[in-house]
Order: C-alpha cells, then structure tokens, then sequence
C-alpha cells in the first residue's frame, strides 16, 4: 500500500444546532492530504493526524472539542433534574454473588454510588471485614479492580487493577490472610485471566510492550507466561507463545490442580487447544485441537476424563468427553448432545448446568456428571438466568435472575432438592409492575424473521409519539438478552421506548446466526437494525422525529454504517466507542483479531470494495442531513482506538448540512468501558438522554 502525506489545511466548521437558534462553532479541524492505495483505488484520509494518541495537537483537539460538547450540554434545561432522578435510583446497595476461598466467604458490594465495587468477607462467625476497596486505588475513581483470583487454600490472591480504563493492566501480589502486599507489581499485562497452580505461582497472558503508543500500536503476539512467587517478574517462564504467533492465548489449571489447559487464537472465532499434566515433572504440552474451526475449551475434568465443550459439528453447541491419554477430536463421545438452543454449561457443587437460550431468553437443565437429567430448573421468570458456577465442595449454587423490568436479583439454589430461594434481592426505587416488555419478530429486508423486545410503561399509545432508544450490537456472536438497567429505567419513566433486537451476527442463534452477519454478510446486520426501525415506526411505537439509535463498540459501528445508509430515518444517532475507519481498524492494537467478523481491506479488492461501502468514515457525504448525533468515546480506548470516533465526528462537522448538531463527547482517563466510575457512567447516561430528548424537541422531561 503507497502512502502520500502533505500539507494540512485548516477547515473551520458552522452549524446551527439542536433548539438554539445561535450558530454553534465547531472547533477548526487541520485536513491532511494523506492517500492510501488499494487495489489501484486512492483513498484520501484527511484526518490521519488525530490518530496520533501522543500529540499535542490532537490533545489540543479533544480538549475544544470537549468544550463545545459540554458547552451544549450545559444549556439543555432538564440535565440537572435528569441527573438527580438518575443518581437517586442509582443509589441502592448492590451485592455479588458470594464464593468460598478458605475460610472466609467473599463478595463484592456497592452501597449504591460507590465508583466501584468494595470486596468484603465474612468468617465463619459471620464476621464482616472490607478485604480490597478498589475506590483507594485513585483519588478519582478511574482505576478499577480488574480481576482476582486465589490461590488453592485461599491464602493467597493476585488481583489486577486497570488505570483510566486501559485494557493494559498490573497484577498485585497479597497474603490473603494478612492482607500484605508479597512482593513487587507485575507490569504489562493484557487480556488475561490469572490462574493459580496450588500455592506455587500463578499463570497470566500478555504481550511485549510496543515501542509506539501502548494505547494504539499494533500488538498481535500474545504469550502465556507463569509468575513463581519469590522471583522477579524478569525471570517468568514463558509457557506457550514465543514460537507460536498467536494474537490471544490463555490459560487455566482445572480445579484439581492438575492439568494447564492452554487456548490459543489468531481471531475472535476458533481456537486451538493445548493440555499439560502438572502432576508430571517436564511433561508435553499435548494438542488436542490443532485447527482454528470451532471454539473449544475445557469445562472440568474426573481424573483423566475431559469435559469439553465445543462448536466442532455443533453450531449450537454441545459437551463431549475424551480421556486425555488420546484427546484429539476422533475420539470425543457426547456427553450433553447439541439442540436446536444454544449451549452456554457451568458447573459447581458437582453438578453441571446446561443453560439454553431461547429466543434469547434462559432455561437451565441440571445433570449429573453420568449424563443424567436430574431436573429442569424452575427460574422466577422470563428472562435471563446466569452463575450457576462454583467448586465442586460447594453445597450451595448461586445464580443471578434479570429482565428489562426486574432489577437482577441473586439466589441460592439447594442443589439435591432443586429449589430455590432469594439471596440478595435490590431495593430499588423503580416499580416494576408499572411497565411491560413484548417480544415480536419481524422481517428483515431478505426475509429473515430476527426477534426483538420492546419495553416501556403500561398503557402506552401507539401514536408515533413516543421518544423510543433503539439498542443493538450485531456481532462477534455476543448476545443481548434481557437485562435490569438504571439508565434504561430512567428513559422509560420519563415515557420511553427501549427496544432490543437480536441481529444476525450475535450469538442467539448460534454459530449459524453469527456467520450470517460475518464479513461479505455484514450488511445482514445494518438490515436486519434498519428493518427493525421501521418497524417499530410501522406500529406507531414511534416515528423518525422520536427515533434515536444507540449502540456501542461493533454496535458503534452499527449506529455509524445505519445513519449514513439512512440519515433520514432516526431523529438521534449515538454512537459509542464504534469501530468507524474499517480500512484501518486491523492497524492499531488487537483489532486484527476482529478479521473473523469482518474481513480486512487487503483481503481481496472484492473485500475491500465492500468494507469500503459501509465504513462510516468513508460514506458521510457533504450535503446530507445527518441526524442529530453525539459519538462518544474515552481517550484511553485501547480496544477501540479514539481516533476511529475523532476522524467520524471531524467527517460529520465538516459535511452536516442542516440544524442538528454533531457532537463528540470524550471522556478523559476512561477506555472502552470496563471499571468507568459510578459517578462517569451516570453522568454519560444523563448527557445521552439528556440530548436525545432535547434534540426530539423537548424542553421539559416528559410527565
């Protein structure tokens, strides 16, 4: 690919915006002259430098465009009283799903705007202690607990914290009994479980450190190491990676300390898999999935016998075993058959629970480990059902309960009888009984039937009228199912529709489903979003004047490809971390991983012509009334770089046409979303909202 970089020029933008009359005066955004060649086809990139996540001049720009941004915010009248709402349903004591490590039981709890979550314990005598409070880690709340694991007998824990939402991370060393820090930090560590092997040490993933900007250079040679407590971080073995290119590798010891189960990976879909017996000296690590075809990994083990759970053959998914003398796929037996639901199994207390998905809804069957049905297991509702995990001593099972309209609710389930009882129910302000949620299926423009809920306040009027946020995702086999939200509960109240389809390249159909909005087929998922606007706006739920599409990450790119195939059918567009420049998106960090689901630009020109008609970046076009939009992103996204929303928003600016403002709203020290503050994550959702409504034409929040 030929490159030509030349001089930038200088382009200030004007628009009107939203209900003020006044002009809104973007900040000025240099145009470069950049030109890359594919295929004999020149593509200009003017924006090129706001990629540079290192630069004064691009900092210079995030910080005028911030101001704008808040600037607009600031005048719209009901963001404080939005807020207060928001803040006050916020705040009701929030408590995990407790585990047993050693003596003491531990759980996560909230006492309602916390920034993040406090990890407490109780003893035997019922006697509770804070054990970790992630809110000491930084006077702002901006770095997060980020994983945390024990060792064997509980006493001994590493735990990960995330700094400014970073996906790179550091890895702490404690006594768990005393609480004192063991020895030094382990740095540089990213996309990684932690595992401990007994008391010896503990296996973590990572990556060398890039010698560009380790928010946005390129990293695609992911290794498993093991860390031996006593030694330095320098002296850690690595186990797996080094001779094999792999972008993603993870490992876990099974529960009996006695096999590494190693996975590895070049893209999102299909894994090899590896297994080493620790309970032998120097022992080989033995293959036992060569190909990268099917997702595969180990659930548990009985001794030598494996239980796998695996797509090979199986789009649906099913649990086969193997006896780890001769693992290879020939010799897997069902265990737990495919159905026409797809599988997601756990196991605790020496049970394994099949949980299907229905219509992207839960149903759980419980079996033991002969195979045999023990019982359905009657959940309190129609919804989404998740937990069931744990260690085989257990003697009691804990699972969490959701839907649209019920805030998640965790119970303890009695394993032997099968029943269930409530262990922590929230108290929050928000009744439930006042709003409904209605799944419907509806066509897609190829004929396909895709399913979707719709959620608002009972009695509503199928007037077109109703200010409605369309939600969706589409992608990299990730499911969206019902699920309690503040937020949501917020826009419902001030008489909402929230409305959540289940579009081809998610998950909720299995592999099948997935594939069907994968690469050449990714415009399945912009028609099957687009079909489901019209309609909601066919049976009056709404109409394009009260119509706001959001969604996030590849949902971002969702929002990013809809409004510019159809600025005219939503009135709001809120795109959030989106994947907006999809020639380039393989070039900075991980995202060469993403290549299952989407191909990349030097595939083939057919590949690149096709990307090229439905990369965001690439299709705003001059003299188009866009819809009013607010991208939003964090300037320390190292998943989904910021430059991908800097270069769509600076596109817009330039080429709007009309009165409706286009904004970007950039979060400092915030990533891709995991660990934000209590505090960020509210006040994002009161600007959301807040702009949706005012841009709807609202000047007071409905009653």
């Amino acid at each position: 690919m030929k490159k030509l970089i030349l001089i930038m020029a200088v382009i200030p933008t004007i628009a009107s915006f939203g209900q003020n009359k006044n002009p809104l005066k973007y900040p000025e955004t240099k145009k470069g002259e950049t030109v890359d060649v594919y295929f004999g086809t020149n593509v200009n990139d003017p924006y090129r430098w706001l990629e540079d996540d290192r630069s004064a001049e691009t900092a210079a720009w995030v910080k005028a465009e911030n101001k704008v941004t808040y600037g607009y915010l600031e005048q719209i009248p009901f963001r404080d009283e939005m807020k207060n709402r928001m803040e006050k349903l916020w705040n009701y004591e929030k408590i995990g799903a407790p585990s047993q490590e050693g003596k003491y039981t531990y759980y996560s709890k909230n006492d309602g705007l916390q920034n993040q979550s406090v990890v407490y314990r109780k003893d035997a005598a019922g006697k509770e202690e804070v054990f970790l409070d992630p809110n000491t880690f930084s006077k702002d709340g901006t770095t997060s607990l980020g994983g945390m694991d024990f060792s064997k007998d509980g006493s001994k824990v590493a735990y990960a914290i995330s700094e400014g939402g970073s996906d790179w991370r550091k890895v702490i060393l404690m006594d768990a009994l005393t609480n004192k820090v063991l020895e030094d930090t382990i740095i540089d560590v990213k996309f990684s479980g932690l595992s401990w092997r007994g008391n010896e040490g503990f296996y973590y993933s990572s990556y060398d450190k890039p010698k560009g900007s380790e928010l946005s250079a390129k990293t695609d040679q992911h290794k498993l190491y093991f860390h031996k407590l006593g030694t330095s971080q320098k002296e850690d073995q690595v186990i797996f990676g080094a001779d094999q290119k792999r972008r993603y590798v993870g490992g876990n010891v099974t529960e009996d300390d006695r096999y590494l189960v190693i996975t590895a990976a070049t893209s999102t879909y299909g894994n090899e898999l590896y297994i080493k017996d620790l309970s032998k000296p120097n022992s080989p690590i033995v293959t036992v999935v060569d190909n990268f075809n099917s997702d595969n990994y180990v659930m548990d083990n009985e001794g030598s016998k494996l239980f796998i759970v695996t797509d090979l053959n199986a789009p649906n998914k099913r649990i086969v075993t193997v006896d780890v003398s001769n693992p290879k796929a020939e010799n897997w037996k069902d265990f737990i058959p495919e159905t026409e639901n797809v599988l997601f199994p756990s196991t605790s207390s020496g049970f394994i629970f099949a949980n299907y998905m229905i219509d992207a809804v839960s149903a759980v069957k419980q079996y033991d480990y002969s195979g045999k049905l023990i019982r359905d297991i009657q959940l309190p509702g129609i919804g989404t059902a998740g937990g069931f995990g744990g260690k085989k001593k257990d003697k009691t099972v804990y699972y969490s309960f959701t839907n649209y309209t019920t805030p998640g609710t965790i119970y303890s389930l009695e394993p032997k009888s099968g029943k269930s009882a409530v262990y922590a129910k929230p108290k929050v302000d928000f009744n439930s009984d006042q709003y409904e949620s209605k799944q419907v299926f509806y066509t897609s423009k190829d004929g396909t039937k895709v399913p979707m809920i719709i959620t608002y306040k009972k009695g509503l009027k199928l007037n077109g009228k109703n200010p409605t946020m369309l939600y969706g995702y589409g992608g990299f086999n990730v499911n969206l199912t019902p699920s309690f939200s503040i937020a949501n509960a917020v826009w419902m109240e001030n008489g909402g529709v929230f409305a959540v389809p289940n579009l081809r390249g998610g998950g909720e159909y299995g592999k099948k489903w997935h594939d069907a909005g994968t690469k050449m087929q990714k415009q399945n998922v912009f028609d099957d979003f687009i079909a489901a606007a019209e309609y909601l706006i066919a049976q009056k739920y709404t109409s394009s004047d009260f119509l706001a599409i959001r969604g996030g990450s590849n949902g971002g790119l969702l929002i990013g490809a809809t409004m510019t195939q159809r600025p005219d059918l939503m009135k709001v567009a809120l795109p959030a971390v989106g994947v907006m420049d999809m020639l380039r998106y393989h070039t900075f960090t991980a995202g060469a991983g993403w290549a299952y689901d989407y191909g990349t630009a030097q595939d083939s020109k057919e590949m690149f012509e096709y990307i090229k008609g439905y990369s965001p970046v690439h299709n705003v076009k001059a003299g188009t009334h866009y819809p009013a939009t607010m991208v939003t992103t964090g300037d320390h996204d190292d998943r989904v770089v910021p430059a991908h929303s800097f270069k769509f928003a600076a596109e817009l600016q330039e080429k709007q046409t009309g009165n409706n403002p286009t904004l970007i709203r950039i979060d400092v020290k915030a990533g891709h979303g995991a660990g934000k503050s209590v505090s960020a994550t509210i006040q994002e959702n009161v600007d959301i909202q807040a702009f949706t409504l005012y841009n709807m034409g609202f000047k007071a929040l409905p009653k």
